[in-house]
């Protein structure tokens, strides 16, 4: 164990790395969110068009508001606040732009809490999942991270730019398989991508719930336009 008292304790890191690995059972290999469409409509077609595209969604689309709500989710847990919980669950169930992207964190929210509870067990998701039946509410996936997070201890920033560089990672994944592109060019956007990460991530430290928003009309366009798309690859 390292010691630096302000250090990650080893095993805390540990779960951060397993919970957002693309390993982990929450299926996140099936979601384009929306990029599917966009790759047919040649919005998206090289390196540069992906990692602009990955860009505006993390700074100005629902890689911000996600940001935001694993933080906040964060928060309240640590301070033992559930009704801010309960509110932090009822935005994220509404800022969703599409029927797709709905599913896409409830589907993964519920996948990440089922696998996390069975490995890491804690009384708080067995009491929190408890909430969520009574008020009717699936576990947005954002929230389920802070929540999960909190509970093991790691911190909040590190929470939030792990989730957005899990995040960023599976679109640019997707864009590699649909474009095509090659390994190496999917490595120069993720390169390319760091500082908008932290760039997201640095806002949503700061950002309250009732300052969320997205503006990114064309990627809400190519999520409707995949649900009626003719042959796809991926739920979103």
């Amino acid at each position: 164990m390292s010691t630096n008292p302000t250090a990650i304790p080893e095993s805390a890191l540990y779960r951060l790395m397993t919970w957002l690995s693309p390993a982990f059972p929450v299926g996140a290999f099936t979601y384009s969110h929306g990029i599917e469409y966009a790759v047919e409509a040649g919005l998206v077609s090289d390196r540069d068009s992906i990692a602009r595209w990955v860009t505006d969604i993390l700074l100005h689309g629902s890689g911000s508001v996600d940001a935001t709500f694993v933080g906040a989710a964060w928060k309240a847990v640590t301070t033992g606040d559930d009704g801010e919980l309960a509110r932090i669950s009822d935005y994220a169930e509404a800022y969703r732009g599409t029927a797709e992207m709905a599913l896409e964190s409830r589907a993964q929210g519920r996948a990440f809490l089922d696998a996390v509870r069975r490995a890491w067990p804690h009384p708080r998701f067995d009491t929190w999942m408890q909430d969520l039946a009574a008020a009717e509410r699936s576990p947005a996936y954002p929230v389920t991270v802070g929540v999960a997070a909190a509970i093991a201890g790691i911190p909040r920033d590190l929470s939030v730019t792990a989730y957005l560089h899990a995040f960023a990672a599976n679109l640019v994944s997707a864009g590699v398989r649909l474009v095509p592109l090659g390994q190496s060019d999917g490595l120069a956007a993720m390169a390319t991508l760091e500082a908008p990460v932290q760039a997201a991530a640095n806002d949503a430290m700061s950002r309250d719930l009732e300052d969320i928003g997205t503006a990114v009309l064309m990627v809400d366009w190519t999520s409707m336009q995949h649900e009626t798309q003719y042959t796809r690859l991926y739920r979103s």
